[in-house]
């Protein structure tokens, strides 16, 4: 067994783990940061992600962010324990810093942490731009900024820095289990390398940036019920999240935090290899299942309704698929196909029988839906530039905007399945992003950031998720740094 020391020990190195790895690094600490992938995939979710900032074009924290937050905080908080959190952080009984909700300190941690922690990484060469999520105009409102060049610049860019500094990057290795002392102070990791050898890591401060288990078959399905069988993680770098970080944190008697019951869903077409292979085009058409038919409405009048409800529902479908049937008239939609990040082309037939045979449902069953909403479509004009309120009237389900007929061929087809962006159950940080045990204590050593603190309950807050990775990390990295060099 290899022996290593350290002052800090970084799990993971994305977006949240390199933040805390540069941060401890500028606070004279001595890092290791343990990477489970090969120096290709290193990077986890962030290599993959487009970065997109919840942010006005200003860099201030969007209008509605600290509502949007609130408003999905946890699920039925007793009014007293929120109550409580109106009184200084210190002075909060016990049981409330462990609750699983995301309490008004740690929002507002996150809120006051992003102008600093963008102005941190614009020194160290990392951008902004303007980046447009691929929805349906209607649905897309104001673009939002976003990292130019997606995760992959945070990866490229923070790498060389961590490196510089003298980081110990320590690839193919798998955090096993927390080191404890007689007092349950965390004092290191013991980990495994590429030949199943131990290692074991001394150090005074432990981050976990080691993210979610979208990539772990057996925590989804245990935590989110069998429709996860399903979902696959939207990028290759979501098979590297296993859940080993918060697993052995909750080992630890860790407080666990956010929904464990649910993930940030995407649509993408199951037949591509690329990361993010999105097909959010599907409110231009019709969603039918395995057996041929429509089970939501395509095309709803509120914006939530585009992101995490019709992915749920997706999901429960045979199979967990579905297909994306359309005609001819898409063209009529100015660069529908931007709402198509697949590198697979559509499915194809001169008739929808011919259709249904290449993608393996029944033609009767096909034909027979088609016909139904064929009828029930008003006459038009269509608009999807907006909610044109042109809705099939009484049909179950009933499809709200954009009902055109499908008549013209050729006819063509995406398949869809729910992807796992990343899952919401995780830590309950302090807002010094330190983890809290079960009883509403810091435990001594152990800090959390990124996708393995928990703070989404019920839907995913759009464009949040990186944004949580360099907030927390930053916080871990220097709270982690500081208090190794006070011991």
């Amino acid at each position: 067994m290899r022996e290593l020391n350290c002052d800090v020990v970084v799990v993971g190195c994305g977006a949240a783990g390199l933040t805390a790895a540069l941060a401890a690094l500028q606070n004279g600490a001595k890092v290791i940061v343990l990477e489970r992938s090969t120096v290709e995939d290193r990077g986890g979710n962030t290599r993959w992600t487009e970065a997109m900032l919840r942010m006005t074009q200003d860099g201030d924290p969007s209008a509605d962010f600290i509502k949007r937050f609130t408003e999905r905080a946890g699920y039925h908080v007793t009014p007293e324990f929120v109550q409580a959190t109106a009184a200084d952080y210190d002075s909060w009984p016990a049981l409330v810093k462990a609750l699983p909700f995301t309490d008004p300190e740690l929002l507002s941690t996150f809120v006051d942490g992003i102008p600093g922690v963008l102005e941190w990484l614009r020194r160290h060469g990392i951008s902004i731009h303007t980046s447009i999520y691929p929805l349906p105009p209607a649905v897309r409102g104001d673009p939002w900024p976003g990292i130019q060049g997606g995760g992959l610049a945070i990866i490229e860019a923070l790498f060389p820095e961590i490196e510089k500094l003298g980081a110990r990057i320590e690839y193919e290795t798998t955090a096993v289990r927390l080191l404890t002392d007689d007092d349950e102070r965390v004092v290191g990791i013991k980990a495994t390398d590429r030949n199943h050898a131990g290692v074991m890591i001394k150090a005074r401060g432990v981050v976990l940036a080691c993210g979610g288990f979208e990539g772990n078959p057996e925590m989804t399905v245990r935590y989110m019920g069998p429709e996860a069988r399903y979902l696959r993680p939207v990028a290759r770098g979501g098979w590297y999240n296993r859940g080993e970080g918060i697993r052995m944190a909750l080992e630890a008697n860790a407080a666990p935090a956010g929904d464990y019951a649910e993930c940030h869903r995407q649509p993408i077409d199951p037949r591509s290899n690329r990361g993010e292979s999105l097909v959010f085009a599907y409110p231009l058409g019709v969603l039918v299942n395995a057996r041929g038919q429509r089970f939501i409405d395509e095309a709803p009048n509120h914006v939530s309704g585009y992101l995490e409800e019709p992915l749920r529902a997706l999901s429960r479908q045979p199979g967990g698929i579905a297909y994306f049937i359309f005609d001819r008239q898409i063209e009529h939609t100015p660069n529908w196909r931007v709402m198509v990040r697949s590198d697979q082309p559509p499915i194809e037939a001169p008739s929808l029988r011919e259709l249904a045979k290449r993608i393996g449902i029944s033609p009767d069953s096909l034909e027979a839906t088609i016909a139904g909403f064929n009828r029930a479509c008003p006459s038009g004009p269509w608009d999807t530039s907006k909610f044109d309120r042109q809705s099939t009237g009484t049909l179950v389900p009933a499809k709200s905007n954009w009902a055109w007929p499908i008549t013209e061929p050729p006819f063509g087809c995406y398949p869809i399945i729910a992807s796992n962006t990343f899952t919401f159950g995780g830590l309950k940080v302090s807002p010094k992003a330190e983890v809290m045990n079960a009883s509403g204590v810091a435990i001594p050593g152990l800090y959390a950031a990124g996708e393995t603190v928990g703070i989404f309950y019920g839907d995913y807050i759009g464009a949040t998720s990186v944004l949580r990775a360099l907030v927390f990390g930053r916080q871990a990295g220097t709270q982690a740094a500081q208090a190794a060099r006070q011991q």
